[in-house]
């Protein structure tokens, strides 16, 4: 039987947050966790009018209000995604960076160019 898509029962809120996070893992800041395959995150983007560039993608700033709200970092916690230090920092779990939240195409948008 295949897995359950989204077997932590993530909210629409935690799952956009969640697939932020993975990404910002995988920028050149990001440095290696205390747990075995974590990472630390340690600079979160900020929002320029309506959007932020993360990478070479482009995030709405509609997309990215949990990476602000500790209710999300603290439900993300809680499914032992993350370890938090909100609002200064984040700790990706092994868990978190290979939950597939099915958004990543949805959210990171990448030009053409």
């Amino acid at each position: 039987m295949p897995s359950k898509k989204n077997p932590l029962n993530l909210n629409p809120l935690q799952l956009k947050t969640l697939t932020l996070l993975q990404a910002i893992a995988t920028l050149p800041d990001a440095k290696p966790g205390e747990d075995e395959d974590s990472v630390l995150l340690t600079s979160l983007p900020d929002p320029h009018g309506d959007h932020f560039h993360l990478g070479d993608a482009i995030v709405a700033a509609k997309d990215a209000t949990g990476l602000r709200n500790p209710a999300v970092w603290a439900a993300l916690e809680r499914k032992g995604l993350v370890k938090t230090q909100f609002p200064q920092s984040a700790t990706l779990l092994a868990a978190g960076r290979d939950y597939d939240t099915g958004l990543k195409d949805a959210i990171l948008h990448r030009a053409g160019h």
